[in-house]
């Protein structure tokens, strides 16, 4: 799982049922910022001198120890082993499943030449040029599944589709290690959130998942994970259900209640009956877009996945049913254009939300010994959280029993 982001209710420790993501991205930021500050160095004065190093094996980067020895001049000796030159100064960025960082070039000619697609832009510029270093999660995903979402990215941007795309050095190589940790590199991009109550930013949004999706048809992922319910319902569930987090007066409820969800979720899947599984972004909310006057870029194709369609569309809908109702028509006006769309994967929207909010809570337990989740979700230990998101899966079943939505 990548980063999920969820409305949080300040009051009661509870997350609502629709997705939001500008609180969650400003948690993001000062968790991390905590965890990993902003630091500026002077490489030759606070930065010991280092011997050159070469870029590892990725294969071999693969240790338990998380990101507790990524330390500011490790992340900076990582980067320059591509063939970089860092001023020194960086900003630890929004994410909490891996640890981004936008980092600063040199000005100096040489700075860039580990990465070709950065030449000419360093020298002479009077503001300095920058990247933006993942450092992946250990153990989360294998190679094979970085590298065909590298893959696949990349596809969609040498059809020019407005992705963010690894970039590869002199061999054409997108994942790096240094000192076990694995590692990418990508352009530095910027731009606002979308405006989902905009009827043409919608359509757009539906132009380019459409055309994203044209290209997922092609041929299948082999490595990556399938959108399934035992993957984010069952699994997710039993995470929660082994967790201390989770108060002992509550777990029956919780088992109760997510029992009765998943079996409603599993039905709804039953009843709509076999659908395409495609290659999709996986985690398309409106934080992995970025809008600009060009219109809207992709970011984050860390859960890209195989499944329907609509996971790709249905976290751009939330509020009352004609509201729904309404965007909904708005993206997939714009999604015909360049794919058909099947209308039986509308039975698809409320099964989807509810594994979504089954497995986020998952998540976060799971990673709770990362020091950034306790400083971002503190609610999480409270029982309060947990009686409110019982609550809300509570409220959530009776979501399941309504009339799916309308396309016209």
């Amino acid at each position: 799982m990548g980063e999920f982001e969820t409305q949080t209710n300040p009051e009661s420790g509870g997350l609502s049922r629709y997705f939001w993501t500008r609180r969650v991205a400003d948690l993001i930021r000062f968790a991390v910022g905590l965890y990993n500050s902003r630091v500026n160095r002077d490489i030759g004065n606070e930065r010991p001198q280092r011997a050159p190093a070469s870029v590892g094996d990725p294969q071999s980067a693969g240790s338990e120890t998380g990101f507790a020895d990524l330390a500011p001049e490790q992340l900076l000796d990582a980067v320059e082993s591509v063939g970089l030159c860092c001023s020194g100064a960086f900003l630890a960025l929004n994410s909490y499943e891996n640890r981004v960082y936008r980092i600063d070039l040199g000005e100096q000619e040489s700075a860039a030449d580990g990465l070709p697609q950065l030449a000419g832009f360093v020298t002479g510029r009077s503001q300095p040029v920058r990247i933006v270093a993942k450092f992946y999660r250990p153990s989360r995903w294998s190679d094979e599944q970085i590298l065909e979402e590298h893959r696949f990215t990349q596809q969609l941007a040498d059809i020019e589709l407005p992705v963010i795309a690894p970039l590869a050095d002199h061999l054409g190589r997108t994942l790096f290690a240094y000192a076990g940790h694995r590692f990418a590199l990508y352009p530095n991009a910027g731009g606002r959130a979308p405006e989902l109550d905009n009827p043409d930013q919608l359509e757009q949004i539906g132009r380019l998942v459409g055309r994203i999706h044209a290209v997922g048809t092609t041929e299948p992922f082999l490595h990556r994970v399938n959108i399934s319910v035992e993957r984010l319902g069952d699994s997710a569930r039993e995470q929660v259900l082994k967790t201390s987090l989770l108060p002992d007066y509550l777990r029956e409820n919780y088992a109760s209640i997510t029992a009765q969800l998943l079996e409603q979720v599993k039905q709804a899947f039953i009843q709509t009956g076999e659908i395409q599984q495609i290659r999709l972004h996986g985690d398309l909310h409106p934080g992995n877009m970025l809008w600009t006057d060009a219109g809207p870029h992709l970011v984050d194709f860390d859960d890209a996945a195989s499944g329907p369609a609509i996971q790709d569309l249905w976290m751009f809908l939330s509020g009352d049913r004609q509201y729904m109702n309404a965007r909904l028509g708005d993206l997939l006006v714009g999604y015909e254009q360049f794919n058909e769309f099947d209308a039986r994967e509308l039975h698809l929207i409320e099964p989807l939300r509810t594994l979504r909010m089954i497995h986020h809570v998952a998540w976060i337990a799971q990673r709770w010994h990362d020091p950034a989740f306790p400083i971002a979700f503190p609610a999480v230990s409270s029982t309060g959280f947990w009686e409110t998101h019982i609550n809300t899966l509570q409220e959530q079943t009776e979501q399941l029993r309504q009339p799916v939505l309308v396309w016209d």
